[in-house]
């Protein structure tokens, strides 16, 4: 949608101690374009752009310069370790705190600023822990990353902050020590540890060397280097053209890796600006729209595009979703005016509504000027939360808007795992791809967030069909290399309603399933067919466990948890209230499920989530049996029909018919009729498999107004459907009167 072009970003006017650094630095170097990205970085990386006196700027930075001077207070040199709580390697706290002193250095307001003396034992502490733990020639043991990523983007962001306090002996030492660890070659094949975010960190730490020693060839490495992430995939990790964003090969990872991507290109960006080394690709800027924002309600990152880092801590949902905006604002400056104001306006939204989180309160200083001046703009007017439904079928995910509340679905196919475990993180988190079913209403957008992950019981996660077999911490490989051998995951949309289907088995089961999820405009209408198993085990299907001590009322062929929404089911409703205990919290639960029984031989189930409903709506909707029909629920073909929408959606499983439906081959559809006498077919090739499809809807076709597609009367033929990657193709047509 974007022309190619340079980015160009608007000089933030650089103050006080920055910009006499960059005249103290004038001296040192003839390198005039090297000063410029030095005094950017320290502007985009430890901030700038407020009054330093004002709150809370003057408490934040006096508390930034209160942890500095302690830790120059505390610091002790010796052979196994810098500070004396802090043993080595210590990978993380050490040179953490070292950036952390010379951000006070250079920071205004800390009541450290331009100290010789801290800056000093900057120069002193970078030096020991480079002579102690990150010396050329030293054994990387261990997690590659903190050598080849974490320890050098912290020693050298520190380094650069500080400028000539480090000596030419120090600042050698350390840029061998760099090239030994990152040498080269790691930015020539894109592959392995390195692609998609962990390629663009690698291009930031050799910027950072760049910038270390004014070296131009780094710098033009740095940049070429980025070339690949700017390409879209087809497997692997990367941008996919359907918004989808994979690292580690099987895991949706928009709101991890994916933030450290966004936030690692957008500061680049930022930094070179002007330079000769200035970036131009607008990949980037259609990420925002296609593959993190549909992901961020009301200011969080949703959980199913978090891999194993979803049981961190409390709220750190909330925490991701709040570096996606940052990264966002800072990308704004170098967008197109229109696009810079929407993405202001969407910020704004989330930031307003996001009360459990705060999203001002919580700001970082380096973006809280930024975000609080947006804030503050009458003029920027806060965008709602769309409506509508986007579905990523490469990475097997699927987000439902509608006015009021949201559904997100979690699935795992033949290419995205079930769940991913490592660094001993996520281990029960088996069942996440198994259908989990997430759902934010009106007031309950901390579902997810507060202790959630440690409390839930991992065998009961909402819109799962699992065996209850009980398995280990950390079943099946790791990394998210837990795949089905299914195909069939994915479906059809047209933007507003949805088809998505899950061929399932279950991980480390003999359990299958086959699993549709209808999203409507007040509802999700559920259906499960197929559901076998040969574990000696129960088979269950979770319709909802909710963190809550919300009343429930439970009637034949209904449920209402108040405040929350209401659960009209097909069949015997189990229920249980508890409270569950982990991590330290404890949480009260209340969860709805339905037990297939032990081995089941195809079992299924209907039921109709309704989020948001009260107890009066969930009754009258449980007494109008005509608000949808069930056309099938089997093995071959899973399909309701919505009268009032005009609505016809089908999952077949293989080649079949129902209703006005026919498909020649299995495959997902949505047939719709809109009342003005125009009519839409939306299909989908779920498998990737077909080079061609025909589907015949037996309505009284006039003729074709749009969409690729062949037409003999009422049937259409689909061509080329397996290079489309599972994205929709929509057909509009008029009917005859």
């Amino acid at each position: 949608m974007y022309r190619r072009w340079f980015l160009r970003l608007g000089g933030v006017a650089a103050a006080g101690m920055l910009g006499a650094l960059a005249q103290a630095e004038a001296g040192h170097t003839p390198d005039d374009s090297f000063l410029r990205l030095r005094r950017r970085w320290r502007e985009i990386s430890a901030g700038s752009g407020y009054d330093p006196a004002a709150e809370p700027y003057r408490s934040r930075l006096a508390e930034l310069g209160g942890r500095a001077a302690r830790y120059r207070d505390t610091m002790a040199p010796a052979r196994t370790h810098l500070w004396p709580d802090q043993a080595f390697p210590s990978f993380v706290a050490t040179p953490r705190r070292l950036r952390t002193m010379a951000h006070a250095y250079v920071l205004d307001g800390t009541g450290l600023t331009g100290d010789a003396g801290l800056a000093a034992a900057v120069a002193a502490g970078v030096d020991h822990y480079r002579r102690h733990v990150y010396a050329a020639g030293a054994d990387p043991a261990g997690n590659w990353w903190h050598w080849q990523i974490g320890v050098p983007k912290a020693l050298l962001d520190a380094a650069v902050l500080i400028g000539p306090h480090l000596d030419e002996r120090p600042s050698l030492a350390l840029r061998d020590a760099v090239d030994h660890f990152v040498p080269e070659r790691r930015l020539g094949a894109y592959r392995g540890t390195s692609t998609a975010a962990n390629r663009v960190d690698l291009c930031l730490v050799m910027l950072l060397r760049a910038m270390l020693r004014s070296d131009p060839g780094k710098a033009d490495l740095a940049v070429s280097a980025l070339s690949p992430v700017f390409r879209y995939v087809s497997e692997g990790d990367g941008f996919y053209r359907d918004g989808s964003f994979i690292q580690h090969t099987y895991v949706p990872y928009q709101g991890a890796y994916g933030v450290t991507l966004l936030s690692g290109l957008t500061t680049m960006f930022a930094v070179l600006r002007g330079s000769p080394w200035e970036v131009a690709d607008p990949v980037v800027f259609d990420a925002v729209d296609r593959s993190f924002a549909p992901f961020v309600r009301d200011g969080a990152c949703m959980d199913l595009v978090r891999g194993r880092g979803v049981g961190r801590r409390p709220f750190g949902d909330h925490e991701k979703g709040h570096e996606i905006a940052a990264a966002i604002l800072l990308l704004g400056d170098v967008a197109p005016a229109g696009t810079r104001a929407r993405w202001h306006a969407m910020v704004k939204g989330w930031a307003v509504r996001n009360t459990y989180r705060p999203m001002l309160e919580h700001a970082e200083s380096a973006v809280h000027a930024r975000l609080a001046a947006i804030m503050a703009d009458a003029s920027v007017l806060a965008a709602p939360e769309p409506v509508g439904h986007r579905l990523l079928p490469m990475s097997a995910r699927a987000v439902h808007r509608r006015p009021g509340w949201c559904a997100a679905l979690s699935m795992a196919s033949h290419r995205i795992g079930h769940y991913e475990h490592g660094n001993g993180e996520n281990l029960r988190g088996w069942h996440t791809g198994s259908g989990m079913l997430y759902w934010w209403a009106g007031g309950h957008g901390e579902q997810y967030s507060d202790a959630f992950w440690p409390t839930v019981d991992p065998y009961r996660l909402p819109g799962t069909t699992v065996s209850t077999r009980r398995l280990p911490d950390g079943a099946g490989e790791g990394w998210g290399d837990t795949c089905t051998p299914w195909r069939w995951v994915g479906g059809a949309t047209d933007g507003e309603y949805a088809a998505v289907g899950q061929h399932l088995s279950g991980l480390e089961s003999t359990m299958e399933a086959f699993k549709s999820w209808f999203f409507l405009d007040d509802a999700v209408v559920c259906l499960g067919a197929g559901i076998t198993c040969a574990d000696g085990t129960r088979v269950e299907t979770i319709v909802d466990n909710r963190r809550t001590d919300a009343p429930l009322a439970v009637e034949p062929g209904w449920a209402h948890l108040d405040g929350h929404g209401g659960y009209v089911v097909q069949g015997p409703l189990r229920t249980l209230r508890e409270r569950r205990t982990g991590g330290g919290a404890s949480r009260d639960y209340v969860t709805l499920w339905l037990d297939h029984g032990v081995d089941p031989r195809s079992a299924g189930y209907v039921y109709t989530l309704l989020p948001g409903a009260s107890r009066a709506e969930t009754r009258a909707r449980a007494a109008d049996p005509g608000r949808f029909r069930v056309m099938a629920n089997s093995t071959r073909l899973q399909a309701v029909h919505v009268p009032s929408l005009g609505l016809t959606a089908a999952n077949f499983w293989t080649a079949g018919a129902v209703g006005d439906l026919a498909a020649s081959a299995p495959c997902a559809v949505l047939a719709r009729e809109h009342g003005d006498g125009t009519a839409t077919l939306t299909v989908s090739d779920p498998r990737c498999a077909l080079d061609e499809l025909t589907v015949t809807w037996s309505r009284p076709v006039a003729g074709m107004l749009g969409g690729d597609a062949l037409r003999t009367g009422s049937t259409f033929t689909f061509r080329r459907l397996a290079a489309r990657e599972g994205a929709s193709i929509t057909v509009t047509v008029r009917l005859s009167p």
